[in-house]
This record gives C-alpha cells, structure tokens and sequence, in this order.
C-alpha cells in the first residue's frame, strides 16, 4: 500500500509568524509532505498499528488507509439512550453485552448510563465494544488508548485485541503509547518516529502473577460499588482477594449450603473484578482457583480438609456464557425471576425475633445456577 500524504494550510503574515520564521530560519509552516509504502495488501492480518510520538503523521496515516473514509468517530452517540441501547439498537442483546464483557466494561450499572456521562476509561471500552459489535470490514482508530490511565491502556489493548480477531475484519488502530504494543499483539507496526516497519513477530504477552488468600469481609468496601447487586453480606462467609503487586483486584465470597442427605457444598457469591482489570481474564481464572481450593479442601478452603463442590450464581451474560462454555463447570439450574419475596421477608423476621430486616427474592432477574466440577473432572 503506497500513501502520498499531502497537506497544506494558509501561510500567514503576522508579525509573531513572521518573527518565528526569523527566529528560526522557517520558510514556511504550511506544507505537509509524507510519503510511505507499507506491504499490508494481503489479507494475512487483523490488528495493525501505527505508533508514534504526536505530530508524526499518524492522524494523517490513518485517514488516508485504503483510500481515506475509515476512521472511526465517536460523535454519534445519543444523548437520551444508554449505551446498552446506542450499541447496535437492531443486533442482539447477547452480542452486545458480550462485546462489552470482552472488552472490559463488564460493570453493569454503566451500561444503564449514556455515553457523555461515562468516565474517558469508560467511554474507551465503549467505544471498542461498539467497533466490535459492528465488526465494519476496515476500520482506523484514532488516539487509541491515550485518554486513559495506563492500567486501563494495557488491559483494554488486551481485551480488544482478543475481541477484535474473532470478527475477521480489519483495524489500524494510532497511539503515541509503546507500552501497549506487548498486550495487543498487533500483527504489524508502523513507527512514525523512525520510519520503520515491522511485519508478523512471535509475541510473548507480559504476564502477571495473582495471589489468592483468604480474608474477611474488610476489603469489601473497595469492591461493592463495582458489584451490580446491592444485597446483604453473605451469612458466616469468608472472602478471597486477589492481588497483583499486593494490589486488590478480585474478591469472592464464600459460605457453605445444606443440601439434604448429601450433605454440604460450597457456594460462592460476591465476584467483582475492579474496572481496570476486566478483560483480562482475571476473573474466571481467581473463581476457578478459588473453587479449587475447596474442591481439594486444602488449607484455605472454607472447610479445611473436606472436599466440597462449589455453587454458584450470576445473571451475567458474559460469566454465563463462559461458565456454559467451560469443562470445568455444570448447569444446573435456570430461573426467570426469584423466590417470593414477602415470603422472605416474613422468614427473615420470624428468625430475628420480630425485627424487620431485609428480604430476598421478589425480583425478575434471570438467575443461572452452575457447579464447580473441577480439573480432575474434565480430565
């Protein structure tokens, strides 16, 4: 692909123009001249990238791939609609809340928010799942991962990346970040800075260790506002944080069930992955250890010593899908709506000694049901 890049603007007069251009031996500051032949002309690849410090020419690269009429804008989203809604209004619902989980925006009061009252990191991963749910054939993406913390760049770059190459279309995405370069795995890069081209490499993707422990409910606070219900804390449960760098990014809460002649199981509940981790696969990964751990009754478990399944819950449309997906979970349960709720409330208040509490149940959420059945099993 050969791009001759010109550009041009007034050549003004003013006294100060006219003192820059003394002052610094400048004829003129009103041409612009570039000219590139990048070998990308095959069909051979998905994420290509353009990177460089600001005012190389990227902008004007990518306006002008395959012929100018690709870059992505995101000055359409309407105001009076969440964004649950403004990603593709006629596509399906599971694909939307998909591309939103794959890409990191996985807190669910934000897809209930429109577009210009979303924070930059969380307009960022709208934007990206937008691109992913609409999967155009050609696409370039601007100042890619530059209004964001670079926490949320690197994991975000990740999580597009993955997203991006299921679709089979084609992206350039221009950044002035080399720290993302490792975590999007581009299949080729465009520096502007020395003009150099790098095709196809084998990339091995930094790695992160997380540590998992067992705590109690004191690091909850920093969590709940992230959960996407707002219910009491689990009765007699002990938590499970994971951390990187001794950095809190998940926490998981479990406590054990009755469950008739077969005697007890573990059930987990309270999953929150902090908004600058997801996309990472953080989460599935801390829920399976976690459930592990009770499965071995390893020191740690709940129950240390004793062998337990796990249960667990969600409404989630990315975890469901994944946990229907994965070998090492069973679905046992499905429900529409939940329990009666007055009924809840009158057990809870009985149990209280006539104090009014809270209830459970007495909502429309579908709830999926799911059983840890382990390595051992898929095995």
């Amino acid at each position: 692909m050969k791009l001759e890049i010109r550009r041009r603007c007034s050549d003004f007069e003013s006294y100060r123009s006219a003192r820059v251009k003394s002052l610094f031996n400048v004829e003129t500051g009103a041409d612009f001249s570039l000219d590139l032949e990048i070998p990308v002309d095959d069909d051979d690849w998905s994420i290509g990238l353009v990177v460089g410090p600001s005012g190389s020419g990227k902008t004007s690269i990518g306006s002008e791939m395959w012929g100018g009429g690709y870059l992505y804008s995101p000055s359409d989203w309407p105001a009076d609609a969440p964004i649950i809604e403004a990603i593709a209004p006629s596509g399906s619902f599971e694909d939307v809340t998909g591309a939103l989980s794959a890409v990191g925006l996985g807190s669910v009061p934000s897809w209930l928010r429109p577009y210009h009252v979303l924070s930059n990191g969380e307009k960022f991963r709208a934007d990206l799942a937008r691109i992913v749910v609409e999967a155009p054939e050609r696409i370039v993406v601007d100042e890619f991962t530059s209004v964001v913390d670079r926490q949320i760049a690197r994991i975000g770059a990740l999580a597009f990346g993955k997203a991006w190459r299921r679709s089979g279309s084609k992206a350039v995405l221009l950044s002035c970040h080399y720290d993302i370069i490792d975590w999007l795995e581009p299949d080729w890069i465009l520096d502007t800075a020395t003009g150099k081209y790098s095709g196809r490499s084998l990339w091995r993707r930094p790695s992160f260790e997380l540590e998992v422990r067992k705590t109690d409910w004191s690091h909850w606070p920093m969590f709940e506002p992230h959960h996407y219900l707002k219910l009491p804390r689990m009765a007699a449960a002990v938590c499970y944080v994971g951390s990187v760098d001794d950095e809190p990014v998940c926490h998981l809460g479990v406590t054990t069930k009755n469950v008739g002649r077969t005697g007890l199981e573990a059930r987990a509940c309270r999953l929150v992955v902090l908004p600058e981790w997801q996309g990472a696969g953080v989460g599935t990964k801390f829920l399976n250890e976690v459930c592990e751990i009770q499965l071995e009754g390893r020191e740690g478990a709940r129950l240390p010593g004793r062998r337990l399944t796990t249960l667990f819950h969600t409404s989630h449309p990315g975890l469901v899908r994944y946990l229907r997906r994965s070998s090492r979970w069973r679905q046992i349960s499905c429900k529409l709506y939940g329990s009666d709720g007055a009924r809840s409330a009158k057990s809870l208040r009985e149990r209280n000694g006539g104090i009014r509490g809270g209830r459970f149940g007495g909502h429309f959420r579908a709830v999926q049901g799911f059983r840890y059945v382990g390595k051992e099993a898929t095995a």
